[in-house]
């Protein structure tokens, strides 16, 4: 017989919605992720994570409700791509050659093998590493959408980044502790070499440096997202975290990187430079410390120190900025969201930049700064045109004295040469 109309109604609202069951299934859901987590620029509409590459265990989470889409797209101009991209191939040019200068001076010239050198060859390691390994792909998670590298280099190259960062940090908190010792110590003579417990000190940086990134390789994770009818795999800071612990880093992660990463190096230099300048004012009148050349070198050396922390704050204060900003006032639910997105994915990149930038420009503030290295980094960078012998101008008719030239390793002249350059200065 006929169908009655309540039962005819009821069976059609059961199939749609058992064939809106079957197009969603329980394991979508919408991304609480912004575009910039995600490393690539498109149109912002419905973002959804289909799944990890780890396969998170555990029993499926609620459905959160679908957010608005946004009223206009977010997105990020190609001028801006290709400046990015010009700046990081400069940035990664200026800082191959700055750092591995800097090491191989260190590492060449036994006069600069001492304690605040050790530590500064720490710091400059820890650039190479991070310019070699994440600026590239920094670079190219800003002009692809795909991530081809596998879940290995995915967890890799954040676990870089922050033990990287972290040795930079630690290594300037151990500079300014190490200065306020120097002062403190006004009568204590430093000699040449690396003395065994600042081999200790460097090895303990690296080690800490390296635990505290290991939650990053743990957060991070390949995620397939279903983007504008599109399927992407990218790496990102997956939602879904399987410790307790995992959980709450997650939630307080910025945060933690402004306080550990950002304040703890502006913080500890303040109060130990606060220290030192107490120091050397309660000793400049019994001490003459004013007219000590010993004393004067180490305060060269603490205003150098105090350069790179003024550096180190002035380029990761943008990064750290923009991922506050995204914390407390980006809102998911707000229609207009978009446009505050696209001001701080921009904002993002650029202190992503400004960051970069702190790996290389630490040789050349000291090229700037120090007259000591200046003098090494012209002696380094310049010996290609150097000639290897030892070669001596004669004398001009109104006897003026001879001129020598060298190169590096032939400066230190023995009693004999320096016999033989009197004989020739009298002659």
């Amino acid at each position: 017989g006929p169908i009655p109309f309540p039962a005819a109604l009821a069976m059609v609202l059961s199939c749609l919605l058992s064939g809106a069951h079957s197009q969603t299934p329980g394991a979508v859901q919408e991304s609480p992720v912004p575009l910039g987590e995600l490393g690539q620029e498109q149109p912002h509409g419905p973002v959804q994570v289909v799944s990890n590459a780890s396969g998170a265990a555990g029993s499926r989470p609620s459905e959160p409700p679908l957010l608005p889409v946004c009223a206009r797209p977010a997105d990020i101009r190609h001028a801006f791509k290709y400046i990015n991209t010009i700046v990081s191939c400069t940035i990664f040019v200026v800082g191959i050659i700055g750092n591995s200068t800097l090491l191989r001076i260190i590492y060449k010239n036994k006069c600069m093998r001492n304690g605040p050198n050790v530590l500064i060859a720490s710091l400059a390691l820890g650039d190479l590493l991070y310019i070699l390994i994440a600026l590239p792909i920094n670079v190219y998670k800003l002009l692809a959408k795909d991530w081809p590298f596998g879940v290995q280099i995915c967890k890799l190259v954040p676990f870089i980044q922050k033990a990287s960062v972290g040795i930079t940090v630690l290594s300037l908190c151990a500079l300014s502790i190490d200065r306020y010792r120097a002062v403190a110590s006004w009568s204590r003579i430093q000699g040449i070499g690396i003395p065994m417990w600042k081999a200790v000190e460097v090895l303990l940086i690296w080690a800490v440096a390296i635990v505290l990134a290991v939650p990053e390789a743990i957060a991070f994770d390949m995620v397939e997202l279903s983007y504008w009818e599109q399927h992407l795999w990218v790496c990102m800071l997956a939602s879904e975290q399987k410790s307790r612990f995992m959980r709450f880093y997650r939630d307080v992660k910025d945060w933690w990187l402004f306080g550990f990463y950002f304040c703890l190096p502006l913080v500890c230099t303040g109060i130990f430079y606060t220290l030192m300048s107490c120091e050397m004012l309660s000793k400049r009148n019994g001490m003459r410390i004013a007219l000590n050349d010993h004393m004067k070198r180490r305060r060269e050396v603490a205003k150098t120190v105090f350069c790179l922390v003024v550096i180190f704050a002035l380029c990761w204060l943008p990064l750290h900025l923009s991922r506050i900003l995204k914390k407390t006032i980006y809102d998911q639910t707000d229609p207009n969201r978009c446009e505050l997105l696209s001001f701080l994915l921009v904002m993002d990149y650029f202190g992503i930049n400004m960051a970069s930038l702190n790996s290389c420009i630490n040789p050349v503030a000291l090229y700037f700064v120090s007259r000591k290295f200046k003098n090494c980094f012209q002696s380094c960078l310049c010996c290609w045109c150097q000639r290897p012998a030892l070669s001596i101008t004669p004398t001009d008719e109104k006897g003026s004295v001879g001129k020598w030239k060298a190169t590096g390793q032939e400066l230190g002249l023995d009693r004999s040469s320096s016999r033989l350059s009197n004989k020739y200065s009298s002659s």
